[in-house]
């Protein structure tokens, strides 16, 4: 623990990206292969699940530290942070040892499991044996919220370094190294860095399902006018809908079938239709990119997201939800073929062979109209300005925007940093006019600062004397830093009460709001959730009583909803 703690205050400590890397590969170098392979799944984005409830952290470390209630709950409204609040009040340790990271992990995941007293004093024995800079990395570790200002590209960096290994097959190994449940073994961090083996041209790990690192786009927010010049002839390019779902690669190999989502978790049970068609519609051998959604037969485009999450939300997935909410693969990429990779090959030519996968006989129907694999459709136009027309029909199809793919463009990895190949041509968001109601320190640098807010709307019009604000939604990204100074000083000056880290606040500040996708939802006490939330720009101008109305968000929803 105490090379890794190191590691991840050298990581917090810079933002120079030399310097991380350099950080990561001189743990790598001596790092044990068992301690090596949590370290990778950690910075990578791996994230066990909460071993121990952080009420009762909270209660031990205050019983620990002789502190009363008010005075801890001072210590972490003051802090920020709990990890960092319960390593600066806990007693010096008494009986200092230094385990591997590997051997830590072992006493740490069977805390979710054993009974409440036997775990407390485990918890507290282990206390006993950690400075603060490591007890601090420990709390990150136990509640679930382990995070550090590194990527998965610098770790797969470090990993080429010290491996040997091209780094775009280094980051085909790390898919689904970091899914949910899983414990990394020093096999499998032997395995990160074997070496290649002459098998170029070929998929690594294959037996094992794996998908490929996804390729990103960069966002497009140019005015149709300037597209010419930005982008050359609209004929250069391929143009689909950018639809609202999950993102995520079907793996066709070896007599099976394995559905990846983006962020690495392997949902094949989630979405058994998806692997059922994948086995009966592709051959062996074959790798498909596209966008996951709900989509009913019956209708002409897909569900809203939120029915989408209806289904991650259930631990079983019945017949009748199943029935109610199919879903979809909207294909738009071929990443293998026959067992060959196929991503250095051109946009243009990974289409053609992805149209005649799907369409086998010249003339059919793209996998049925009901089926479950379907080939996104193109678009066309003969200039820019036309296309952005045709943008225009984007929300009332359930789509974001379009999606821009240069002809000649490769698949690369991630968001690459050769932009210019694949670009999302996004709608404007939709918007209203909120006020904040309520406020949360924020984490990291800003930990304390107040950064994390909710906002509401009138639930009625300014004519209803009985109007109250009802909130509908949490942001917390889209202003500067001296906006967030002036916010936080008002805050601090408003507040009518706090509950734990919350602060109410009186309603004095309005914002814009932004958002991409808006539904019904019952569990929300405005009976409305929006998606990816963010503010637009500091309403300092409007008064708190011209905020837009519950009626405002409705009419944002789509005809079948209102």
């Amino acid at each position: 623990m105490k090379q890794f703690a190191a590691l991840f205050h050298a990581l917090d400590a810079t933002t120079a990206q030399s310097a991380k890397l350099a950080a990561l590969v001189a743990y790598l170098r001596v790092a044990a292969p068992g301690d090596a392979a949590w370290a990778v799944y950690f910075l990578a984005g791996g994230k066990p699940r909460q071993m121990v409830p952080t009420k009762r952290l909270k209660t031990l470390a205050q019983e620990a530290a002789g502190l009363p209630e008010w005075l801890f709950d001072e210590c972490y409204e003051a802090v920020g942070d709990l990890a960092e609040t319960l390593a600066l009040l806990l007693p010096p340790p008494t009986e200092p040892a230094d385990l591997p990271l590997a051997e830590w992990m072992a006493l740490l995941l069977p805390l979710r499991a054993l009974p409440a007293d036997e775990a407390d004093a485990r918890l507290r024995g282990q206390w006993a044996m950690l400075a603060p800079e490591q007890r601090f990395v420990y709390f990150k570790l136990i509640t679930g919220n382990f995070r550090v200002g590194v990527s998965r590209l610098q770790v797969t960096q470090a990993l080429a370094a010290v491996s040997g290994v091209e780094p775009k097959r280094i980051a085909h190994r790390l898919m689904g190294y970091t899914q949910i449940g899983r414990q990394p073994q020093a096999a499998d961090y032997a395995a990160l860095v074997a070496p290649a083996e002459g098998t170029e041209g070929r998929p690594d790990n294959s037996a094992a399902g794996h998908p490929y690192p996804f390729f990103l786009a960069h966002p497009f927010n140019q005015p149709a006018a300037e597209m010419p010049a930005l982008l050359g002839p609209v004929q250069d390019w391929l143009v689909e809908w950018k639809w609202d779902g999950i993102r995520a690669q079907i793996v066709r190999r070896a007599r099976a079938a394995w559905v990846w989502s983006r962020g690495e978790e392997l949902v094949t049970d989630r979405f058994p239709e998806l692997a059922e068609a994948a086995m009966a519609q592709l051959p062996d051998g074959t790798v498909v990119d596209g966008e996951i959604l709900v989509w009913l037969p019956e209708e002409p485009g897909p569900r809203p997201f939120a029915d989408l999450q209806k289904r991650l939300g259930r631990k079983t997935l019945g017949p009748k939800l199943l029935r109610e909410l199919p879903v979809v693969l909207v294909c738009y990429d071929l990443l293998e073929h026959a067992g060959q990779d196929l991503r250095q090959q051109p946009q243009h030519a990974r289409r053609a062979l992805l149209e005649a996968v799907l369409q086998p006989n010249p003339g059919a129907i793209v996998a049925t109209p009901e089926g479950a694999l379907r080939l996104s459709p193109l678009l066309h136009g003969p200039d820019w300005q036309d296309l952005a027309r045709q943008r225009e029909a984007a929300r009332s199809l359930g789509t974001e925007g379009f999606m821009l793919k240069h002809r000649d463009a490769h698949y690369g990895v991630g968001r690459t940093k050769d932009v210019g190949v694949w670009w999302k041509w996004k709608i404007d968001p939709m918007s209203v006019d909120a006020v904040l109601i309520y406020a949360q320190r924020g984490h990291g640098r800003r930990a304390s600062l107040y950064t994390d807010y909710t906002f509401a709307v009138w639930s009625g019009p300014p004519e209803d004397p009985d109007r109250q604000l009802v909130p509908f939604a949490k942001a917390y990204s889209g202003l500067t830093d001296a906006e967030i100074a002036q916010v936080d000083a008002i805050i601090r000056k408003t507040t009518r009460e706090s509950f734990g880290p919350v602060r109410s606040v009186e309603a004095t500040q309005v914002f814009e709001l932004g958002f991409e996708g808006i539904a019904r939802s019952p569990r929300h006490k405005s009976g409305i959730a929006v998606r990816f939330p963010r503010m637009l720009r500091w309403r300092q101008d409007k008064p708190v009583a011209e905020a837009d109305t519950l009626q405002t968000l409705a009419m944002l929803l789509p005809e079948s909803a209102r």
